[in-house]
């Protein structure tokens, strides 16, 4: 039998501890106790943005399961220790930020199991506003610890491009073997809720192929996605995710007519590579299902 415990909060709870107290009578059977494992998941869930809070990442880690999976907007990331890897990457980027949690319901599901929901508020820096994230994780009772298997977090759509901030900026690449120079440059747009990229890249011989390119996520489940369109008529459609701070971006489109084709699809993976620099390397390339040699990798860096 699965039982759903609603979890009150803030003043409500107050309001209710007080009420009771002030009509309960002596000669009233006492009530009955909160659930054991509501309170139990509760406090493990305190506990966890305790350990966030104070970068105890040996605690963090001993939340989750060996083979646990942490799916955020278009993100995955399975195991243990890749999970904590990338909650530490994140925390170096917002070295102020801080986490409040709040549990709203605990379904209790086959022993010994309990789906928990609620919401992530996160601040970047003191004195900002929150950005506020709902989840719904999955936690198991193991060596009597409940840990976490599976978190599912779907964060608002302007605060799912949070983890895309390090790519704002000017950068440019050089491929010496083909002799192009690339600049691109990606920028917040319309509010936040958008980045727009704009690069030009300047081959050996010929004209300069410019590229407009707009990011977005999806109001609903945080998925990021993007559009992209260049000079040359040719235009593709992509999703990012995340693995860690690598971003993997397919790509679906129609290449331009001097390649000839109708479908394009290839894969592109950018990886920071130290301070004030990345690597985007374009793989699994083809066209019509014809495959075609991976890109050369392009590194950039900061110009501005």
């Amino acid at each position: 039998m699965r039982v759903v415990h609603r979890v009150m909060g803030g003043w409500v709870a107050a309001w209710a501890v007080m009420t009771s107290a002030m009509v309960c009578r002596a000669d009233e059977p006492a009530r009955p106790a909160a659930n054991p494992v509501v309170a139990a998941v509760t406090a493990a869930s305190a506990a966890y943005a305790r350990a966030f809070n104070e970068r105890d990442f040996k605690a963090i880690g001993s939340q989750w399961t060996a083979n646990a999976e942490l799916v955020e907007g278009g993100s995955r990331v399975a195991g243990r220790e890749r999970i904590v890897t990338s909650i530490r990457g994140w925390l170096d980027r917002h070295p102020q930020a801080a986490l409040d949690l709040v549990v709203t319901d605990v379904d209790l599901m086959a022993a010994p199991l309990a789906r928990v929901s609620g919401v992530m508020r996160f601040t970047r820096k003191p004195g900002e506003r929150p950005v506020e994230s709902r989840f719904v994780s999955l936690r198991v009772l193991e060596e009597g610890t409940w840990r976490l298997a599976e978190s599912i977090v779907a964060p608002s759509h302007a605060a799912a491009l949070d983890d895309l901030e390090w790519i704002l900026g000017t950068w440019q690449a050089t491929d010496a073997q083909a002799g192009t120079s690339v600049e691109t440059t990606y920028e917040r747009a319309l509010g936040g809720y958008a980045i727009v990229g704009r690069t030009k890249v300047r081959p050996k011989t010929g004209a300069a192929i410019e590229t407009l390119e707009i990011v977005h996520a999806d109001r609903a489940s945080g998925t990021v996605r993007s559009w992209t369109f260049d000079s040359t008529g040719a235009r593709a459609e992509g999703v990012l995710e995340t693995e860690g701070t690598t971003l993997n971006q397919a790509m679906i489109g129609t290449p331009s007519a001097a390649v000839g084709g109708s479908i394009a699809r290839w894969e592109r993976v950018i990886a920071p590579a130290g301070e004030g620099r990345f690597t985007l390397h374009a793989i699994d390339r083809s066209v019509d299902g014809q495959l075609l040699p991976d890109g050369a990798p392009l590194h950039f860096r900061r110009i501005h």
